[in-house]
């Protein structure tokens, strides 16, 4: 197995997102950055955004938004994958105030809570956010103004974008320049994400301008993107994973991106749009892959398809491919142009970048938190390992903190995206948060002899037995959910009344394609030999001793994670 080394792609110093923009119109200009739908909709046809229109109407929105005396305020945003929210998340940071970027699935009530948390003076909202909006803003004092990304202005207070847009392009035109020559502080809060909450109460990460840039800088000296690159825009917008590692970097490197029509059309829009590179969660790859193998196992082609992965991984170590000539059928369901897959979020089966890989489609994942700006670690497009996260990121320290016989412990990094710390909460922020700049990551895990890192599981997951050995969660949930008759499960440790021991049970759901037509009997029979099989690979203290077989899935964030302190697992 190579040795990771440093071999880095051609970047440059990049201070603050303002510059990412007006570098981009002055090397691209009327390339296109982002293919949108002119109205929301599959129907509808796709309108490209130049580099130039980009920065024009930045300028135009962030003057106006001075102008309505949004300075130094909050700015929520909330809404799908779209140019508007964009275009409302830059002219913000890029000196107007502090934007706040919002999980377009949270309900209503949280929706108010968070901008109650945060004092937003506007919110920025998408039509089919419209009700949700309206709903969480109606008692809120902070609440200046409200701007919908597709209705038309009906007072002083109910904007539209439109409207923002012809204001500030006139103010601008006029010769109005508090805004294209606002001076930007890289040091200061200019973000404010809530995270996930996949344990509890969401927490408001503050993050500065240097922090995003330092990580999209850091991104591409491992990641080969190119002006000819073509992206599909999958992820939830909202998140640091899709805005740090594909937004922003498709702006910096003068790449195209398209946005997806929605989970359904990732397969169709990757054909139809000649997508080069995604970037997506365990869940879609392994779906995909899922799929491969379930149509060649109907057709009775299976094994020629193991066979010819096993051909392909031996002739690429010999730097022959011909595995576009092999995966003809995998290249007509995913577009001909598709080059690499990146997978983060969570823990992704080895496997499946493997085979990834040996169908020619150059897959690697990587590991960060909203804390980080996210990445932490990742994987180089020319050199990478499917089971680790890759080496620390350039410009990154990591370090493991009270590591056990095995190497294992807390997973702890430093560097210029560190975030600046919870907003208005020092007590959370002094437990994560060291003197000397290090960052807890919650995270355990262990670094090899070649620096490349490999997670275990999550410190507040973690089950203690009462011998003290460490059994991760995750790590058991991997095994089970490689079974075709298991979706998904979830791992925690009970303990024994009688005899205070911990043992640990599983909540699993069920495949159901997998299971078709089979009875309940089957069906349990079925995941009890999974369960079985999981056990004869671990030691006594980790196997599961209960199972409960479930219908419903589990409730998850937009990234996939399952909410673990929303599942019942009282007896």
């Amino acid at each position: 197995m190579a040795k990771f080394v440093e071999k880095s792609h051609k970047t440059w110093y990049l201070p603050d997102l303002k510059v990412l923009v007006e570098d981009g119109a002055k090397k691209y200009g009327e390339k296109t950055v982002f293919l949108d739908r002119k109205t929301p909709g599959q129907t509808a046809p796709r309108e490209a955004v130049s580099f130039n229109r980009l920065l024009e109407e930045m300028n135009a929105m962030g003057t106006a938004l001075l102008a309505k005396g949004m300075k130094g305020k909050k700015i929520a945003v909330i809404g799908e994958n779209r140019y508007a929210w964009i275009l409302s998340y830059l002219a913000v940071v890029n000196g107007v105030g502090v934007i706040v970027p919002l999980d377009k699935e949270l309900p209503a009530g949280e929706v108010a809570t968070l901008l109650e948390r945060s004092r937003a003076a506007m919110v920025i909202y998408s039509q089919s956010q419209e009700k949700k909006v309206l709903q969480a803003a109606s008692d809120l004092e902070s609440i200046e103004y409200l701007v919908n990304m597709d209705g038309k202005e009906s007072n002083w207070r109910n904007l539209s974008i439109h409207s923002i847009l012809e204001e500030g392009k006139k103010l601008v035109e006029q010769g109005n320049r508090d805004y294209i020559d606002a001076k930007i502080d890289n040091q200061i809060l200019a973000v404010l994400l809530f995270t996930s909450g996949t344990t509890g109460t969401a927490k408001g990460v503050m993050l500065s301008h240097r922090n995003i840039t330092a990580n999209v800088e850091n991104m591409m000296k491992r990641m080969g993107l190119e002006a000819e690159d073509r992206l599909l825009s999958v992820l939830p917008i909202h998140h640091t994973y899709e805005l740090s590692c594909e937004v922003l970097p498709t702006i910096y490197k003068g790449s195209t991106m398209v946005f997806c029509d929605g989970l359904k059309y990732i397969q169709k829009n990757l054909k139809e749009e000649d997508i080069t590179l995604m970037l997506g969660v365990p869940l879609i790859f392994e779906t995909f892959h899922k799929k491969i193998f379930a149509k060649m196992r109907m057709e009775g082609k299976e094994e020629t398809l193991r066979r010819g992965l096993r051909l392909s991984a031996r002739l690429q170590k010999l730097h022959i491919d011909i595995s576009r000539k092999l995966f003809k059928e995998v290249y007509a369901n995913l577009g001909d142009k598709i080059k690499v897959f990146i997978s983060g979020a969570s823990a992704i089966d080895p496997q499946v970048i493997r085979d990834f890989r040996a169908m020619g489609i150059n897959m690697f994942q990587g590991y960060g938190l909203t804390e980080n700006a996210p990445i932490v670690a990742v994987n180089a497009d020319y050199c990478s390992r499917p089971e680790s996260v890759g080496p620390a990121m350039p410009g990154t320290e990591i370090r493991i903190d009270d590591p056990d016989e095995e190497g294992i412990g807390e997973i702890l990094c430093r560097s210029e995206s560190v975030m600046l710390g919870y907003y208005e909460d020092p007590e959370e922020t002094a437990k994560v948060l060291l003197p000397d700049g290090w960052l807890r990551t919650g995270d355990y895990g262990y670094v090899d002899k070649d620096g490349f890192v490999y997670i275990t599981g999550r410190k507040k997951n973690v089950i203690i037995t009462k011998n003290g050995k460490n059994i991760f969660p995750e790590e058991l949930e991997y095994q089970l959910n490689k079974s075709d008759c298991i979706k998904e499960s979830m791992v925690w440790g009970r303990e024994d009344e009688k005899t205070g021991e911990t043992f640990i049970t599983a909540e699993i759901v069920v495949d159901k394609e997998a299971v078709q037509g089979m009875s309940e009997e089957d069906i349990y029979a079925l995941i009890k030999d999974a369960v079985e099989a999981v056990n004869h690979k671990t030691p006594p203290y980790k196997r599961i001793k209960k199972f409960n077989v479930r219908e419903a899935e589990f409730e998850k964030t937009t990234t996939q994670k399952i909410m673990r302190h929303k599942v019942d697992i009282s007896e």
